[in-house]
């Protein structure tokens, strides 16, 4: 029984709101987000990386001028210490069953020692600023160095001259890419930067709340995305068309799964009672890359809305973003390791958001619990 002095909320979280934010808010009765008050949708089909960078870091979209000069300051924030780049070969060995992401956690908390983060209540804006960027610039380097060295090989030092998206690519692969799929994975990356109190951003926020310095936040962070109900699904998507194989097998497959109430990865969001608009803007992006993979993408999605439909009615079950993400993610050439990462290379601008308007309030987050065991035992007198 709740007492004067405590709240009844639901499991999870659900509905409640814990805080105000001026960066971004999701609207999933609409299928609408945003950053800043800008259609997130429409940034990604018409803006660059950076310039929505700016615009999370900085609260408004740059000039020509600002842009230069940012592309220029991150840019040149994307070579890592010396004594991290030194390192990253045993990180690699030791996460080499986990992959990328798991070896991240280590090599960002690395990063921000090296680097001296300190903790954000001891530091001026300024200073808390600078670690962020300084952070977002490091990330795209760590995955992909993480990822080469665990396949035998060297990683690739990064290019000023490069965009963000486009950095990122060449670091992966070593070649520069080709310009249709660096757009492809720049709108992806702008799409996935930030999408309102998820569980990821939620979790930088708390730590945030405690005056830690930043990696500590982001690691947190990337520890909370790497859950297969969070940012771990997008490979689980596209292992989910490879499993259905054929056209032929679409319907009994789907059929299976929900009538044995598995879970269909890539459909259904906690948030979204109508299309995601991300998954919708994904699905442009892969129509225009084209191939069978596409096709067979679209067919399944057909399948399982009429499964789900029919099995399922009043769920408002539709695609997410990580059904169409691995679609084009896979097209642009990227392993099924990586998808995640690539992931946490976005998402990392918003949690540096969210961590530095956090830094601004000086409560602590600290909720309760409801003990709902045995009764305290009595302690039998000492003999």
């Amino acid at each position: 029984m709740a007492t004067t002095d405590t709240i009844d909320v639901p499991r999870g979280l659900k509905g409640v709101v814990v805080t105000e934010t001026e960066i971004g808010d999701v609207r999933g009765e609409e299928g609408f987000y945003h950053y800043r008050e800008f259609s997130a949708v429409e940034l990604a089909e018409t803006r660059t990386f950076e310039e929505v960078w700016h615009l999370m870091a900085y609260g408004g979209l740059p000039d020509d001028e600002q842009l230069a000069a940012f592309r220029a300051r991150t840019a040149g924030l994307r070579r890592l210490p010396p004594e991290v780049a030194a390192a990253l070969p045993a990180i690699a060995r030791a996460s080499a069953l986990s992959g990328p992401l798991a070896g991240l956690r280590s090599a960002l908390s690395l990063t921000g020692a090296a680097a001296g983060f300190r903790p954000l209540y001891d530091i001026d804006p300024e200073r808390r600023l600078a670690d962020a960027l300084a952070a977002c610039s490091a990330v795209p380097t760590l995955v992909t160095a993480l990822h080469r060295l665990g396949q035998g090989l060297e990683p690739v030092e990064p290019r000023e001259d490069l965009t963000y998206a486009a950095n990122y690519l060449y670091m992966l692969t070593g070649q520069e890419p080709e310009p249709a799929r660096v757009r492809a994975i720049e709108s992806y990356l702008i799409s996935t930067v930030d999408h309102g109190f998820n569980a990821s951003t939620f979790t930088s926020r708390v730590i945030a709340s405690t005056g830690a310095d930043l990696a500590a936040c982001l690691v947190g962070a990337v520890g909370a995305l790497s859950g297969p109900l969070h940012g771990g699904a997008p490979s689980r998507a596209l292992d989910t068309l490879d499993a259905i194989g054929t056209p032929d097998r679409i319907d009994s497959w789907l059929r299976e799964q929900v009538l044995a109430g598995e879970r269909l990865m890539g459909f259904g969001h906690p948030v979204y009672r109508t299309e995601d608009p991300r998954s919708r803007m994904l699905k442009g992006i892969a129509r225009s890359l084209g191939g069978d993979l596409v096709d067979f993408a679209l067919r399944v999605e057909e399948g399982a809305e009429a499964v789900l439909a029919e099995l399922k009615p009043g769920r408002d079950l539709h695609i997410n973003v990580e059904f169409y993400a691995g679609v084009v993610m896979e097209l642009c050439g990227l392993p099924r390791g990586m998808f995640t990462p690539t992931f946490a290379c976005a998402r990392v601008v918003g949690w540096s958001a969210n961590i530095l308007e956090q830094a601004e309030d000086s409560k602590i987050i600290r909720p309760l619990a409801r003990y709902v065991g045995p009764p305290p035992a009595a302690l039998s007198p000492a003999g």
